[in-house]
């Protein structure tokens, strides 16, 4: 009997000591989610991001094939791009040259096709009947406008000298157009432009925490050495009128 008691005691013993370490794990478990959340919340990502690559890009089929998701396609891709660059800069191909040869190629290929279709006992082919919808169209032409419209307000506003800031950012961002304007013709800009979405964003993606690390940096000396700027230049530049003020 008293060892029957002792055998209680101590199995009572060990329960309330397995009881308390699964409580602790468990709280250590509750708390690690908010603690890896707030660890999160201080890492510093670029331009302010709080969502994922993907999730910034719009999601869906176009961020995968801008961050490689799947390589054949993005690569067939890739591959299209510059051959069109190297038939046109390189080859010196003309456009409306290349629109003619293939559509000779492709009704000539389709009529001799259908002729030809008796005489070998297969069946001619089945050309579809392709529409734009009205939908789309409309649609399309819509967002254009809302765009266009968004790109003359902002334009306007920064001509009637309210943001100074923003007002050097275009103009800085317009005079680099136009440097590289000068340097190469549209479909180079485009193809180098083109080149850059498709390799900087997977990239970014790869290293991010360094970037973003690299960025922090980057980002306390430009603020410092624009706090100068504003104090020594652009604080003594006259302003515009406000929004608010009444006439």
């Amino acid at each position: 009997m008293a060892e029957h008691k002792e055998e209680s005691v101590m199995d009572k013993i060990s329960e309330k000591l397995h009881g308390s370490s699964s409580s602790g794990s468990d709280d250590e478990g509750r708390s690690s989610p908010s603690a890896a959340a707030a660890v999160k919340a201080k890492i510093y990502r670029l331009f302010g991001r709080e969502k994922p690559v993907h999730s910034v890009l719009g999601g869906g089929k176009p961020a995968d094939l801008f961050l490689w998701r799947n390589k054949k396609i993005s690569g067939g891709v890739l591959a299209g791009a510059t051959s069109i660059w190297l038939l046109f800069e390189v080859l010196e191909y003309h456009l409306l040259t290349l629109f003619c040869h293939c559509l000779i190629l492709t009704l000539g290929t389709l009529f001799l096709w259908s002729n030809a279709s008796a005489f070998i006992n297969k069946a001619p082919p089945n050309i579809p009947e392709v529409k734009i919808p009205e939908d789309l169209a409309v649609n399309v032409a819509r967002s254009l406008r809302y765009e266009i419209n968004r790109g003359f307000a902002s334009l306007r506003a920064i001509g009637q000298g309210r943001d100074l800031k923003k007002f050097l950012i275009v103009i800085a961002g317009l005079w680099i157009l136009s440097a590289l304007g000068s340097c190469c013709n549209f479909l180079t800009l485009f193809y180098i432009v083109f080149m850059v979405l498709y390799t900087v964003p997977v990239l970014y993606e790869k290293y991010e925490d360094k970037i973003d690390a690299f960025g922090e940096k980057a980002m306390v000396e430009l603020k410092k050495y624009y706090a100068i700027f504003d104090e020594k230049c652009l604080s003594k530049i006259p302003k515009g009128p406000s929004k608010d003020k009444k006439h």
